[in-house]
């Protein structure tokens, strides 16, 4: 079987370590066969040739904004042509908040990631890790991304996301009610979740904010495997 090509790009917010980041994984991916090509813009999208030729994306850019040219290069390399794309966090679910369309093909963008008590908030990013669970969903425990792995617990930014129900969601975290924040009863939100679009498909982990997250046992084995599920022409994650 000839090589796979992967295309990693990254850029937006640097809270994030989008370098850093996704340097964690492209070993993995050169180990399982892929050519990895590394892009500072999504630009890149816009080459018909690359993304021709491109069987994954991983993404990290966040927030950030995407030319329409840009888009439709995206868009037609996974409904047409069967790229898969994956990421993480704020890289593939806070990105290009001014895109519909991009909104449309990722299936959930994020809304909050409540903070702790207001006595301690000290403005910084730990102001927004909360201990939390990740829970498996029924369709979870039966899927190949999630095998072997159970409901664990992380403390870090639990994302509250804006979704629909064309996502398969193989986990999930509840938002609690607190006297400090405005809503009045537990709040359920994909942490996990796969979505086919056309002919590409598509993997997104909420868990993710830093390297050091990235790096707990799950979500690494999670997004492992979550690359190779997306990717065209793929093996069963293993």
């Amino acid at each position: 079987m000839s090589e796979r090509k992967a295309l990693v790009v990254r850029g937006g917010w640097d809270g994030h370590q989008p370098v850093e980041a996704t340097e964690l994984f492209i070993p993995f991916l050169e180990e399982n066969g892929f050519a990895v090509r590394v892009e500072e813009s999504n630009e890149i999208y816009a080459d018909e040739a690359v993304m021709d030729e491109t069987d994954l994306v991983l993404q990290l850019v966040t927030m950030s904004t995407i030319s329409p040219e840009a888009l439709a290069g995206l868009r037609r390399a996974i409904e047409q042509g069967g790229t898969g794309m994956a990421g993480w966090h704020g890289g593939i679910a806070d990105s290009y908040r001014n895109s519909e369309a991009y909104l449309q093909l990722i299936g959930g963008q994020f809304a909050v990631h409540p903070s702790k008590a207001p006595d301690q908030l000290h403005g910084e990013q730990a102001d927004n890790y909360l201990p939390y669970t990740v829970e498996l969903t029924e369709l979870g425990r039966s899927h190949e991304i999630m095998a072997g792995i159970d409901d664990f617990d992380l403390v870090t930014e639990q994302y509250w996301v804006l979704h629909d129900d064309l996502n398969d969601v193989l986990a999930t975290t509840t938002h609690p009610v607190q006297p400090y924040h405005p809503w009045h009863r537990p709040i359920t939100s994909p942490a996990i979740w796969t979505r086919m679009w056309g002919a590409g498909r598509v993997f997104v982990s909420t868990p993710g904010h830093r390297v050091e997250i990235l790096e707990d046992p799950n979500v690494n084995s999670i997004i492992r495997r979550g690359l190779l599920w997306a990717a065209r022409d793929g093996r069963d994650a293993a």
